[in-house]
């Protein structure tokens, strides 16, 4: 496998950088402050340089970016601290209905989420069933030429902001659980949609979202009927990155900063052996955490959905990011509880804020309970616990 770069990927990568620096300096600290992290401005921003639709083929209105290029623009995305979750979730839907959505999908939907129009929401979780997807009670029945949809979804980040949610329903409750699900695509202006926030320790502001009655076409149904495990296993694929991996990035690079300062005795931090450590050890999983997910972007390029290698890049990167910031919240001590952005918190409060928001992170995607289990079954051929205990 080769990582390296070439000339035309790094001036993508140049070209990425310059227009991060022309934003305004602002604008990480205040997307991350607003509990929202999507900024309107740096998504109609990236719509007019065509990036939203830059891995996209160009006779799909795309630039034909590369795996790789695209990795570049996460990446430094990432280092800016700029998040992009919008748009990183609504181009995993449009990918997953470029795969199995119906020929009115591609040619409306898909179109719609490239040109900055329609913004995307996951619906899996509820409230008594967060990694277990599939046990998932929100109904769609049908009627007529139309579904009905009832239920209650948890954790829908982005809700507040988006046009849609692609949502799990059941539609058949005599199969097992797996078995009866349906995929769908929602408007949530669409009557009978509620939505309400709920603030998490990250920081983050995710929704709980309510269905009574919302009525939607058939032509709002992505894949089969039953079908919906089936499609989420393809999204999910796009969505089990190394995301985390970019959180690390930016917190190495800011914490290495604050090492590198001076402090009011007159001597930087580095030079102290337990913080040496702690910025070794962060920047060694790091190191992993990039491979792992070059590792994918080489899968990619080459047409293989990444599954498993999905789940252990997840896996490690959203871990390292939670022991990174833990060990830097160690190092910092008592000046470790200052938070906040321009408060004079160390490292401008990026190392407080990482260390509740990494915790997060081992959930999104599915929790690192759920990703052990994945690569023991389907990476190293073990057992279901079930069957070991039979």
């Amino acid at each position: 496998m080769d990582f390296e770069l070439s000339e035309a990927q790094q001036r993508f990568r140049a070209e990425v950088r310059d227009f991060l620096a022309a934003l305004p300096p602002s604008t990480s600290a205040a997307v991350h402050d607003s509990g929202t992290l999507h900024s309107w401005d740096v998504h109609r921003a990236m719509t007019e340089r065509g990036w939203l639709a830059a891995a996209w083929p160009v006779e799909q209105g795309g630039q034909g970016r590369d795996p790789f290029e695209m990795a570049t623009l996460n990446e430094e995305f990432a280092r800016a601290g700029i998040p992009i979750e919008g748009w990183l979730i609504s181009e995993l839907v449009a990918k997953t209905l470029q795969i199995v959505g119906t020929e009115q999908q591609r040619r409306e939907v898909i179109p719609a989420i490239l040109s900055g129009a329609a913004l995307m929401s996951l619906g899996y979780s509820e409230p008594d069933s967060g990694s277990d997807v599939a046990a998932a009670r929100t109904r769609a029945i049908r009627d007529g030429d139309g579904w009905v949809i009832d239920g209650q979804k948890m954790f829908t980040t982005m809700a507040h902001e988006a046009s849609h949610v692609f949502l799990l329903a059941r539609t058949n409750p005599d199969v097992p659980k797996h078995r009866g699900l349906t995929m769908f695509l929602v408007p949530l202006d669409a009557e009978g949609v509620e939505i309400r926030p709920v603030p998490t320790l990250g920081g983050e502001r995710t929704n709980a979202t309510f269905y009574e009655g919302v009525r939607v076409p058939d032509s709002a149904r992505v894949g089969e009927v039953d079908g919906g495990w089936d499609v989420m296993m393809v999204a999910l694929a796009f969505e089990r990155q190394p995301a985390a991996a970019g959180h690390l990035l930016h917190l190495v690079e800011r914490a290495v900063a604050w090492a590198r300062t001076p402090g009011a005795d007159g001597h930087p931090p580095i030079e102290r052996p337990e913080v040496r450590a702690a910025l070794a050890r962060a920047a060694t999983d790091l190191e992993v955490s990039r491979l792992m997910g070059y590792r994918m972007t080489w899968l990619t390029a080459r047409d293989v959905l990444p599954h498993t290698e999905g789940s252990l890049a997840k896996l490690f990167s959203s871990e390292a990011l939670m022991r990174a910031a833990a060990s830097f919240e160690d190092v910092l001590g008592a000046d470790g509880l200052l938070a906040g952005h321009g408060t004079g918190a160390p490292a401008d409060g990026w190392i407080e804020h990482e260390f509740r928001h990494s915790v997060v992170t081992t959930i999104y995607a599915g929790t690192s309970e759920i990703q052990r289990g994945i690569i023991a079954e389907r990476h190293l051929g073990l057992p279901r616990e079930r069957q070991a205990r039979a």
